[in-house]
């Protein structure tokens, strides 16, 4: 625990920054909801009424079936974050991952607001909300394990302390993300079988 805390005070630079720019993200892709087209918005809302219709229809069977296929997507993203995080050139990379995060989240809200007002915002609520107040702690914390550990190549590598050891770097690295694997399986459950269960009780609002 001990580790963690000092972790965590010795990165706040590198969380205020992946911070600001994953609400740049956002603040981006809300915008962008207002550079759509009338084809596109009306493309989006025939594939968004098809979405609540099958959401009001599938049964719980369904959703449940659904769990590996969620965590799955976690776990992919964790995964290139960790990838990205073990070379210097991955480090835009990982910028980027966040940057577009921040987006995705941004436009669909953005666009469930702008085309459904309220009861689209109490659908954003129940579908994106939950689970992102978790997801998002937990891929910011892998970002700046990620960016933290790209730099510590590029400064023990490259610039001063050539030859230095790696185990012990990379031994918190693959903890923190370990960590963070688990985590990704826990809300995958509640993403399951609890969020399915609020976007039916919202979806007859929006039909």
């Amino acid at each position: 625990m001990q580790f963690f805390r000092q972790t965590l005070k010795d990165q706040t630079p590198l969380y205020v920054f992946v911070a600001v720019l994953f609400l740049v993200g956002v603040l981006f892709g809300a915008l962008m909801v207002n550079a759509l087209s009338l084809e596109q918005q009306q493309d989006m809302a025939r594939h968004l009424n098809h979405f609540f219709i099958s959401v009001q229809d599938s049964g719980e069977t369904m959703m449940q079936s659904s769990y590996w296929s969620i965590a799955g997507l976690h776990l992919k993203w964790i995964g290139l974050i960790w990838i990205l995080g073990l070379s210097v050139i991955g480090l835009p990379g990982i910028l980027i991952l966040d940057f577009l995060k921040g987006v995705l989240i941004g436009f669909t809200v953005g666009y469930l607001v702008g085309q459904y007002s309220w009861t689209g915002l109490l659908f954003a609520l129940v579908s994106i909300a939950p689970q992102n107040l978790v997801i998002i702690p937990m891929l910011m914390m892998c970002s700046v394990a990620a960016i933290s550990f790209s730099l510590y190549i590029i400064r023990n590598r490259f610039l001063m302390h050539r030859g230095g050891s790696m185990v012990r770097p990379l031994a918190s690295y693959a903890l923190i993300t370990l960590c963070m694997v688990v985590l990704a399986l826990s809300i995958s459950s509640f993403e399951t079988w609890v969020t399915p269960a609020m976007m039916q009780w919202v979806t007859p609002m929006l039909l």
